[in-house]
């Protein structure tokens, strides 16, 4: 695809919110690709770590805003930085390790040493070659804009123009990570899996709201974990809460009778019932649980798993998933989780391969012709919104969240500054989605 002309017009004709539908286009082509990873990715807030895995100065894992490699690790001071991993004279890497622990960083290649703020401390042949003469002010690393958390989870964005952590979030945003954050003391298990798929990433982030897939696509693994005997999945009552700049939480409404239904599948529901999160969760928080997700690509998974997963960009046609698994240091680690996702789930897999044959689909002459239809439920959605929590649509299954997902893809997209997108995106509609 080649852009002409008004290239912001050209990003929000890809997605038609009226009638549900979205180009195929923006699944494959390589130059849209590209402006995703400075329209989106750069600008966005993006999840860096949880507080337990860099708990102490020093401590670092390694992981990636777009395509840029980037390490986040807790300074002397304690504070959390976001430093792109390329040393400012070749470009070399500067850290090798997924994680681990160190005092400094220093470059193989020839040797430029950086401290855990990113601040350039030490220059080979500084006399020698430099002559004294290199401004090692000006040469540190690249830092992240800003870097902040919310609940123990640090989020970074590249764009010191971006609206402050607790401002992008929203309230949608972060009661899609009171989800998690409120069952207890978490920590990130070591061992973050993480393995690639031949897909989009957003076809994997928009499957994180889709319940109209489980009863064809994991029928077998229903089967074998004998759930046969489940109610009729379509006429479950759902939840669902549109944040702005597209954060969604949609999924199953929590009932008493879905109360029991976890239970008898072992997912532990008791933590809702303490005060402290009913009042944390409010009218509305209480009564969803499944699933949240924070633009773009992270998503903390339903009750029970105990499990968030980032879909990270690697072309238009190539997605590696990372799925952190959580768990209270006194409690077992629980086996289900793994053996619904990650590379052995028994629904990853089923999942995996409908995504990875979706993208191969929008690559064709004639197929990227015709668009693909998110219209479930458009137009049949009521907003409720008042003082029982932020505004929501009480429905069965739907697809408002995934085009509501595509709607702020192309806001993100159309937008050339963070001041464009403030003033441009959509906000949640007052009376029907």
């Amino acid at each position: 695809m080649t852009l002409l002309g008004n290239r912001n017009q050209e990003m929000l004709d890809l997605v038609d919110p009226e009638k549900g539908l979205v180009d195929r286009r923006i699944f494959s082509d390589q130059e849209i690709y590209e402006l995703e990873l400075e329209r989106i990715f750069a600008r966005a807030w993006n999840f860096m770590a949880h507080d337990s895995q860099i708990p102490n100065p020093g401590d670092f894992v390694m992981t990636y805003i777009g395509e840029d490699r980037v390490i986040a690790v807790r300074d002397i001071e304690g504070n959390a930085q976001v430093l792109v991993n390329s040393c400012r004279h070749r470009g070399n890497a500067i850290c090798r390790a997924e994680e681990g622990h160190a005092t400094s960083f220093m470059c193989t290649y020839h040797g430029w040493t950086y401290d855990l703020k990113g601040a350039l401390v030490g220059v080979p042949g500084f006399k020698e070659v430099y002559h004294e003469e290199l401004d090692k002010e000006n040469w540190g690393l690249i830092k992240a804009g800003k870097v902040d958390s919310y609940k123990g989870f640090i989020f970074a964005t590249m764009d010191p123009e971006a609206p402050d952590l607790d401002e992008y979030l929203g309230e949608v945003g972060r009661l899609s990570i009171d989800q998690l954050a409120l069952r207890g003391d978490i920590e990130v298990l070591s061992g973050i899996q993480k393995y690639v798929i031949p897909c989009n990433w957003k076809l994997a982030a928009d499957n994180v709201w889709d319940f109209y897939h489980p009863e064809i696509s994991h029928n077998s693994a229903i089967i074998a974990r004998r759930q046969q005997n489940q109610p009729n999945r379509y006429t479950l009552p759902h939840m669902v809460l549109l944040g702005e700049y597209g954060h969604a939480l949609s999924g199953p409404e929590v009932t008493e009778e879905s109360r029991k239904r976890a239970a008898d599948l072992g997912r532990d529901q008791s933590w809702r019932d303490r005060p402290e999160v009913e009042e944390a969760l409010g009218p509305v928080g209480r009564r969803t649980q499944s699933h949240p997700h924070v633009f773009p690509n992270f998503w903390i998974t339903g009750p029970g798993e105990g499990q968030v997963s980032m879909r990270m960009p690697k072309g238009p046609m190539k997605t590696e998933i990372w799925w952190y698994s959580f768990n209270d240091p006194a409690k077992p680690l629980n086996k289900r989780a793994i053996e619904t996702f990650g590379p052995a789930g028994l629904l990853e897999q089923d999942d995996g391969e409908n995504w990875g044959e979706s993208t191969r689909s929008m690559r064709g002459v004639i197929s990227k012709q015709y668009p693909i239809n998110y219209s479930m439920g458009l137009g049949h959605g009521e907003i409720i919104d008042d003082e029982t929590g932020p505004p929501h649509v009480e429905t069965s299954i739907n697809e408002h969240a995934q085009l509501w997902h595509y709607r702020s893809w192309a806001d993100w997209m159309a937008a050339e500054s963070w001041s464009d997108l403030k003033a441009n995106h959509s906000l949640v509609p007052e009376d029907r989605v």
